[in-house]
């Protein structure tokens, strides 16, 4: 379907629907899934600029006096060129509002992401055309599939020398089990890019790079004669490949796609621009607008009900001039206007919505409005967790909460300079509010050593780093030899309490007893020799990996 066929359907279908369903119904957010170095804070600044939402777009390695990524704000992420935090970037493109999560890449933060997973309608799993899928990409992908997130693919750096098309949607269907239906299909091989046949129009796009690859690359449309004409061989090729794809049934197929059983697949440079407007075209025609989410009980609460939300990220310190926390909420229902006093469904307490922010990446904007699919920013919400629900009116709601991930990395961390504890008990208490890492505590440790958990040892990194340059407190850290973190109670601390490499702790953000084993032998061993001890696995480790 093309664009203005699309639009004319949209327009058509809303005509009957209340205004909080049409504001809805223009709504797309989702979120970029991608291995380390697949390209997707570089995606993230193109499909921004595509929309014209920033000026020239940045580059995570880019060349000298190229700006830095938008969404990329954190100090370590500019030094080391990687995604560490979770942002946010709202723009419009045509007369769609998109929310745009941007996540890390990095293993180590694995848990951020799988909570940024629970706010989108949508992914784009973005693929290094060298590389194939990584493990990382498919550690995200099961996390959609788990949640029945419909997927499109890109596949990045075509302008690279790579792997055969034919044979990456043969890995994809092989390795994840999703048939591909190529919406665009690459002219000439990786490295000799010379543009994508648009297979729903019919016709061939042309990509010319401009000066320096930060602004959107240069268009020019052909038909297949043309292309023919001036492509010859290439040309060809990729029209036999996709009668090939034909006969096998590859069409695109949108309800098919929604129900997360096939993945549009399309072919792009990000660093060069080349093939974004294309894939924002398709996610404003083909991809999901909100639909109603269920609660904590499994009832879907109606998008035009009063407003309601949950909160799947806290960040502080994004604008060191004002050192403040936003909660960031993810509009589930209803209509949000800044100032509006709503309920706070665990406390059952109400909260005030007065400092309200739309972020992109490190700026922002006060809003004063927002509708299903928006993620809104409430400033100072010192009040509020990860996984709170927020709601207004009636009927009240409770959305399901996010776990956290098993832990796999452990390590006591102190503050070097005694005369700044309070500052360290303060800077630990807000990265254990953010989620980036998870505090254990315990009598035999005190205050003053706090063990740090984390699914990945970067993660202990991001959190000295920020204690240091946030906080002013220098700290050391000292590595612990555990690897297995499994859920028990108090009679179970009592019998594990002289136990030989075992260590029992307090999650402080929900009393929470962790037991620490050294491996999975010594867990055996103790199973063994207390049979009706509970040690119960951490649940989103295992929703995360099955």
């Amino acid at each position: 379907m093309q664009g203005s066929d699309a639009a004319a359907t949209r327009e058509r279908a809303t005509a009957d629907r209340s205004p909080i369903a049409v504001q809805a119904a223009r709504r797309r957010t989702f979120a970029v899934i991608s291995h380390p170095d697949a390209g997707k804070s570089t995606l993230t600044e193109a499909l921004a600029l595509h929309a014209r939402a920033i000026g020239e777009a940045g580059a995570v390695h880019g060349k000298a006096g190229r700006s830095a990524t938008v969404s990329d704000w954190m100090a370590m992420e500019k030094e080391r060129g990687i995604s560490i935090s979770s942002t946010v970037l709202q723009f419009a493109y045509r007369d769609t509002v998109i929310n745009l999560l941007d996540t890390p890449g990095h293993a180590d933060f694995s848990e951020d992401t799988y909570r940024v997973l629970t706010a989108v309608d949508c992914a784009v799993m973005l693929l290094d055309a060298a590389k194939g899928l990584e493990p990382q990409t498919l550690k995200l992908f099961e996390v959609c599939r788990s949640r029945g997130v419909p997927v499109v693919t890109f596949i990045n750096k075509w302008d690279r020398p790579g792997i055969e098309p034919l044979a990456l949607l043969d890995e994809i269907e092989r390795r994840i089990g999703l048939t591909c239906t190529p919406l665009t299909w690459p002219v000439g091989p990786g490295g000799e890019f010379h543009g994508v046949v648009d297979r729903l129009r019919g016709e061939m796009v042309r990509f010319e790079r401009s000066g320096g690859g930060s602004s959107a690359a240069i268009e020019e449309h052909l038909t297949p004669e043309q292309a023919a004409a001036r492509f010859g061989g290439d040309w060809v090729r990729a029209t036999e490949e996709l009668e090939l794809l034909g006969l096998t049934g590859a069409d695109y197929d949108r309800e098919t796609f929604l129900a997360a059983k096939t993945t549009p697949v399309m072919f792009g440079a990000a660093v060069a621009n080349f093939g974004v407007r294309q894939l924002l075209d398709v996610l404003v025609d083909h991809a999901p607008a909100p639909s109603p989410r269920p609660d904590a009980e499994g009832h879907e609460r109606p998008l035009d009900t009063p407003f309601s939300g949950f909160v799947f990220k806290i960040q502080a310190n994004m604008n060191r001039a004002h050192r403040d926390q936003i909660a960031f909420v993810r509009v589930c229902s209803g209509r949000f206007e800044r100032g509006m006093v709503v309920n706070h469904a665990e406390t059952g307490r109400p909260f005030a919505t007065k400092y309200v922010h739309q972020v992109f990446g490190r700026e922002r904007e006060t809003v004063d409005e927002a509708f299903p699919g928006d993620v809104i920013g409430l400033v100072n919400a010192h009040a509020l967790g990860i996984g709170d629900t927020l709601h207004a009116g009636s009927p009240p709601v409770t959305y399901p909460p996010l776990p956290s991930f098993a832990p796999e990395h452990f390590a006591v961390v102190r503050a070097t300079d005694s005369s700044k504890f309070k500052r360290f008990r303060r800077g630990i208490e807000q990265l254990d509010a953010e989620g980036v890492v998870q505090v254990l505590r315990s009598n035999r440790r005190g205050d003053q050593a706090p063990v740090l958990a984390a699914v990945g040892p970067m993660q202990f990194e991001v959190a000295t780093h920020r204690l240091d340059v946030e906080f002013g407190v220098p700290t050391a850290i000292e590595h612990l030899p555990y690897r297995l973190a499994r859920r028990t109670d108090a009679e179970g601390e009592q019998l594990l309490r002289t136990a030989i490499g075992v260590e029992v702790l307090v999650r402080a953000r929900d009393d929470t007893r962790l037991a620490l084993f050294l491996d999975q032998w010594r867990l055996r061993s103790v199973t063994n020799d207390h049979p009706k001890l509970l040690v119960a696995p951490l649940l989103a480790g295992e929703a995360a990996t099955a």
